[in-house]
């Protein structure tokens, strides 16, 4: 959309993956960057995200290829260090709950129709795919993927920063909420309890605050962003090395010999406290360790070393919400529940329509107008019903 000259300054709000991301992106392509974050890096949905690298089930095509462009992206860091701890490929395990196992076949005919790398395993042959698995655990029928990976975001966005502060990038932490500034119809920068920063461009990857921060624009962004939790156990020696995705407990490996724990049939147990923070009750968690605990071979004793609670950044209908506002140049927005498996391609895409001035055509279904679209065209039916 935008037709203006490449950005020279750009100020990104948002310490997690997509945010930092697109710093290092912009950062490569000659711009200079100010990241503000409200708190810490890495202190919000990127610290409590199971950070499954995947594109498995159904979904819209044009969602499937963006995310398995960001797996290829993540593949290529893999293959520059595959001894990072905090980045593998070891696949993926799902399986449903009981009586679903004709879903579960549907999903795999699904998977294997869009070339997705699936193989059906029963309980007696999951330990030919991937080990450290209780075969009594496992559903009836099961699906590994084993193309898919995780990470631990947290790691990767301290690795980011090391290219980031090397090419020269300002980084602004703990400065509470931010504003983007508009002059003359563009985005002109952001203002924060500290002052204000001028920018040329401005990126918006405030994870669930999204939304609310582009609402002061006249924007609206829906939003179905719940609260949720992720559990990390003590260490624990085990062969784990799959990303689980069960009914009662989702699991993957994690750097230190631990364990990150998610689900969310919990989440009515989680209270919200006057100050704003989250509660759960210590024995719900030490429930979810234990559901964890009965998938693994042996059932060892998992501890619960930390959890952290938050809302996980959702847009209303499911699917990214990346590019640039169409009311407010200049203003770009990145806000999806896939920032693990996005994180790398999005900031890269998102870069480079900054510095270029021209959409990239894989964007194209996720564009922030497209809410206002829908809206205008709900309010032409209306007004033709009445």
């Amino acid at each position: 959309m935008s037709t203006a000259p490449a950005a020279r300054r750009v100020a990104v709000l948002g310490g997690g993956i997509l945010g930092v991301s697109t710093a290092v992106h912009l950062l490569r392509e000659g711009a200079s960057v100010v990241l503000v974050t409200e708190a810490d890096l890495a202190s919000g949905a990127s610290g409590r995200s199971l950070s499954w690298l995947n594109s498995a089930g159904e979904r819209p095509t044009p969602y499937h290829r963006l995310r398995l462009a960001g797996i290829d992206r993540y593949r290529t860091l893999f293959a520059a260090d595959p001894t990072r701890d905090w980045l593998r490929f070891d696949g993926g395990l799902h399986w449903a709950g009981t009586g679903s196992d004709e879903d579960t076949v549907a999903r795999h005919e699904y998977e294997t129709a869009h070339a997705y790398d699936s193989v059906l395993v029963a309980p007696a042959t999951v330990g030919d795919h991937t080990p450290g698995i209780s075969p009594e655990a496992v559903g009836a029928v099961a699906i590994f993927n084993p193309g898919e990976g995780w990470v631990s975001l947290p790691h990767l966005i301290e690795f980011l920063m090391g290219e980031f502060t090397a090419r020269g990038g300002e980084l602004v932490t703990n400065a509470g909420a931010a504003r983007v500034l508009v002059e003359h119809g563009r985005a002109a920068g952001v203002a924060t309890a500290a002052g204000a920063v001028a920018a040329d461009a401005v990126v918006v990857a405030c994870g669930p605050q999204t939304p609310a921060v582009v609402a002061e624009l006249g924007v609206e962004i829906p939003d179905a962003s719940p609260v949720s939790m992720l559990v990390t156990t003590a260490p624990v020696e085990h062969p784990v090395r799959a990303v689980l995705n069960t009914p009662r407990a989702a699991v993957r490996p994690n750097p230190g010999n631990t364990l990150a724990l998610d689900h969310d049939w919990y989440e009515e147990s989680i209270t919200q406290d006057a100050d704003g923070t989250y509660s759960i009750p210590e024995e719900v968690v030490d429930e979810l360790a234990a559901e964890a605990a009965a998938l693994l071979e042996g059932r060892p004793h998992l501890t619960a070393a930390s959890w952290k609670i938050g809302r996980k950044p959702i847009p209303g209908d499911g699917e990214p919400v990346l590019g640039e506002l169409d009311t407010v140049p200049g203003c770009f927005v990145a806000f999806t529940h896939s920032g693990a498996t996005l994180g790398l391609i999005a900031g890269e895409l998102l870069a480079g329509e900054i510095m270029t001035g021209r959409r990239h055509p894989m964007l194209e279904t996720f564009r922030p107008g497209r809410f206002a679209v829908r809206a205008s065209a709900e309010a032409g039916r209306w007004t033709s019903g009445s």
